[in-house]
């Protein structure tokens, strides 16, 4: 996997009525990536650009907030959180721009955190059914419809596999993410668990903060800070092994998504791209 030079994105707000110089951090917020495009959320809305940079365009123009973008397996669509009226619930919107449609109505928080591999159904997190102060996952058709619980006791994000047969997960919750190096009893592992019977498999660590895990062919990338500052790894599901594929001596890269060729993520406000 070779790193390609930042992507410095430049963008235009209200057709260009505000001007701000590209060569300022501008807090761009997790990304999601496709063939042709780029998703991230700045100032509460989500906004979309070429992957050759450019002027961005605004999606989302709601007084609530909007987060978590994810692209459909085909680019097609963005599944992200929106709070609305009050509530944070899950939606879909087309990449192309219109109106946002709703997929989750309860009353406890509902968060996107990904897809189905055959764009179906729209995965999240949500502590409805929870007990105590933890998250499950659940799946909702991107159409609209019931929502269907995973088969595991607790989880906060996660990545199918291509087939879908498994799901790389983060099993806990942790309260302050925040915190450099921390090495407290909240450290996040991540698991693949098989979904046919709930089996688990653990990603090798020591204690580090492993987290925003992204499953491409065999290989599940995700963030940690087990070197240090957080950079990106890759586990070989089958050899399971872990390797660092983009090594950081700078500012913690803070979210990261892979799309279909490439991977996206966040460092310092600005988003970079390797494939």
């Amino acid at each position: 996997m070779k790193l390609l030079a930042s992507l410095l994105l430049t963008w235009s707000a209200y057709a260009a009525s505000i001007a701000i110089s590209a060569d300022k951090p501008l807090l761009l917020r997790h990304p999601t990536i496709s063939r042709t495009q780029i998703v991230f959320g700045f100032a509460n809305d989500l906004w979309i650009v070429s992957r050759d940079g450019g002027d961005a365009v605004r999606l989302t123009t709601g007084v609530g907030m909007e987060a978590d973008p994810i692209f459909s397996p085909d680019g097609t669509e963005i599944a992200f959180t929106g709070e609305y009226d009050g509530n944070i619930d899950v939606f879909v919107i087309p990449a192309s721009g219109g109106t946002p449609r709703r997929l989750t109505y309860h009353p406890a928080p509902d968060r996107a955190v990904g897809w189905t591999p055959d764009g179906k159904q729209v995965l999240f997190s949500s502590g409805r059914s929870s007990y105590s102060n933890f998250s499950r996952l659940f799946t909702v058709p991107a159409e609209g419809g019931f929502e269907t619980q995973l088969p595991l006791d607790r989880a906060v994000t996660g990545a199918y596999s291509p087939d879908g047969a498994r799901l790389a997960y983060i099993p806990t919750d942790q309260w302050q993410r925040a915190w450099k190096r921390y090495r407290g009893g909240q450290t996040t592992p991540i698991w693949i668990a098989t979904l046919a019977d709930s089996s688990i498999v653990k990603i090798p660590r020591n204690n580090s903060n492993d987290f925003n895990p992204m499953w491409v062919g065999d290989t599940v990338y995700f963030l940690s800070d087990r070197n240090g500052p957080v950079a990106l790894f890759a586990y070989d599901t089958k050899s399971r092994q872990v390797a660092e594929v983009v090594k950081n001596d700078g500012l913690d890269f803070k979210s990261a998504a892979a799309g279909p060729d490439a991977i996206v993520y966040e460092q310092f406000g600005a988003l970079a791209i390797t494939i």
